[in-house]
């Protein structure tokens, strides 16, 4: 069965809280008594808290979603915010557009929020520390499951904010203010984090009787994910100075060690099933959010309320944030061979709805187009109302016509939850799927540069790609007998597969399989690359999409958000701002 994220009255009235300073002092109050605190039963609500900090502190996550969509999405190059228009939700526009300061308030709520989740993970670990195997006989495991979720959300405060304040459970909570938050540097803190990682998974257990504790095989996978990131030295302005082939060579490893610890993994033959619930937890799940519906708790339960806006209208009703770029759609059009158009994909614009119909459409296109992204007139998901149609858009005089169709199951579905929240399902989100770690591993093999390894990379990144040519094909609604475009996927020869070939191939390769997964923004910032793609991509949106006029990526600034002013405050000047922000107000 799965880990359901349940809490009792009391742990979350205890484990929610966050003091009025915006920085996490969990201090036992409510209904709970050091004695319950103390014993076997205690340290599992508080370990079960623990983990329910994955789906984020609290259901007001649409606007600091964990998932990332965003941070790492609408920050990229594959989507607009979306929704009503740019003044609905206008702080996320502001992020959109890159003019963002410290005194930013969706930065502030983001740190917090992920340090009241760490938080839990060191009340968990404080408790357990005081006990031993004959109280608690999964003692160690439980540690290290706490250790790998901890870790999990200093990884994205490094992502995201760069420098910041790190601690275990052995500080006091009177100390935190005392703790700069450039004690280490990125490279540091993210080496620290991947050992926790692989510390964590020597007392990890192959398999576990519940559906999404952690296990040895997650662990291996998000060190490995650590040790790539940590690989990209970055200097005081955030350029890429070096990559370090030593860490490369671990990733390989790594990735090498996921799937030989009690869970045999490999790639769906769908792409498909990646949104269908029957294969949420399944061959390629590595590690991923629970979520759950009728679990006695309010409402919906348990639900992604992160993607609470994103649902379209049309049969979902929902509210239509989270829409993919036209750069997105047009980067899946491939050449006579199938492969992508990497110089000239943006020449023209793939997918024009005039009148009430796709004009444009001839080009031959990677399958996978139509399983990410809605387009007008395209069968959606398995559903036989209608297809997916322009007025699915809230305000497509700003956004287009085209929405986002991964993370939702198909809406005639009776586990979809019928009512707000709109779209709502108990469909897990995949932290981290095998086809991540097959490409975390080519990535490595291509830095390295060995013969050897880019030909195995060249193999890796060709079974991805076989995989979404395999999937059964997006059918025409009103003709299903017919494709609902010119598919057309093809794999990489060895002819002509350079080192620069292959990176180039490599992180193409990223962007299809993982569009709208929340990776993309933080890909290019560690590839080094986010200056030049996104002020390439705005040169020509803004001739598109009015509201990029005046927008401008500023290298040495922008790759990572600022440290707010409320947490400089609390830290009574302790703090350093990030490049390019100035001084704290």
């Amino acid at each position: 069965m799965k880990l359901k994220y349940i809490f009792a009255v009391g742990v979350m009235a205890l484990l929610a809280s966050c003091d009025e300073s915006r920085f996490l002092d969990i201090k036992p109050q409510g209904t709970l008594n050091d004695d319950l605190l103390s014993s076997a039963d205690g340290v599992e609500l508080l370990v079960t808290s623990a983990y329910a900090g994955l789906k984020g502190p609290n259901r007001d996550m649409h606007w600091v979603p964990m998932t990332n969509w965003t941070y790492g999405e609408v920050r990229s190059d594959n989507a607009y915010k979306g929704g009503g228009g740019v003044n609905d939700g206008d702080f996320c526009t502001l992020l959109e557009t890159f003019k963002i300061d410290a005194t930013w308030g969706n930065a502030d709520e983001k740190w917090f929020q992920l340090y009241c989740c760490l938080q839990r993970c060191n009340s968990a670990l404080r408790v357990m520390n005081t006990l031993d195997e004959n109280a608690l006989p999964m003692i160690k495991s439980r540690k290290a499951e706490m250790k790998v979720i901890r870790a999990h959300f200093f990884f994205e405060l490094v992502r995201l904010f760069k420098q910041v304040p790190y601690f275990d459970e052995n500080v006091e909570n009177d100390d935190y203010k005392y703790i700069p938050n450039n004690q280490f540097t990125r490279e540091e803190l993210l080496g620290k984090i991947a050992q926790e990682f692989l510390d964590a998974a020597n007392d990890l257990p192959d398999t576990q009787s519940q559906v999404g504790r952690v296990t040895k095989n997650i662990a291996y996978a998000y060190a490995a994910k650590a040790r790539l990131y940590q690989a990209y030295r970055q200097d005081d302005n955030n350029q890429v100075v070096a990559i370090d082939k030593q860490l490369l060579a671990e990733v390989v490893t790594l990735c090498d060690k996921v799937g030989a610890q009690g869970k045999a993994y490999t790639l769906l033959n769908d792409f498909q099933k990646l949104d269908q619930l029957e294969y949420e937890n399944g061959v390629e799940s590595v590690f991923a959010v629970q979520y759950s519906m009728d679990d006695e708790t309010d409402g919906a339960g348990n639900i992604n309320w992160s993607n609470l806006l994103n649902a379209p209208k049309g049969p979902y009703g929902g509210d239509g944030f989270f829409l993919p770029s036209q750069n997105l759609i047009n980067a899946y059009k491939t050449d006579n061979y199938g492969l992508p158009l990497f110089d000239t994909f943006n020449a023209d614009d793939y997918g024009i709805y005039e009148g009430s119909e796709l004009t444009n459409i001839d080009a031959t296109v990677d399958p996978r187009l139509d399983f990410v992204t809605g387009r007008p007139g395209i069968t959606w998901k398995t559903y036989t109302v209608e297809p997916c149609k322009a007025n699915w858009i809230r305000n497509s005089g700003e956004y287009g016509f085209n929405c986002t169709k991964r993370f939702y199951i198909s809406p005639e579905s009776e586990d979809m939850f019928q009512g707000w929240p709109w779209g709502a399902s108990h469909l897990n989100w995949q932290i981290i799927r095998y086809a991540d770690v097959l490409l975390w591993k080519a990535e490595a093999l291509i830095e390295i540069g060995e013969a050897t390894g880019l030909e195995e990379a060249r193999k890796i990144i060709n079974r991805i790609r076989l995989r979404a040519k395999n999937s059964p094909y997006v059918k025409d609604f009103k003709h299903s007998e017919q494709d609902a475009a010119n598919y057309l996927i093809g794999e990489y020869p060895a002819e002509g597969w350079s080192q620069d070939f292959a990176r180039k191939a490599l992180r193409w390769e990223r962007r299809m399989e993982f569009a709208m997964e929340g990776d993309r923004f933080f890909d290019l910032v560690r590839w080094g690359i986010a200056a030049e793609t996104m002020n390439s991509y705005i040169s020509v949106e803004q001739n598109k999409r009015v509201y990029y006029r005046g927008a401008r990526f500023v290298r040495g600034r922008d790759e990572y958000l600022p440290i707010p002013n409320a947490q400089y405050n609390f830290s009574e000047g302790n703090y350093v701002q990030n490049p390019g922000y100035g001084k704290f107000n």
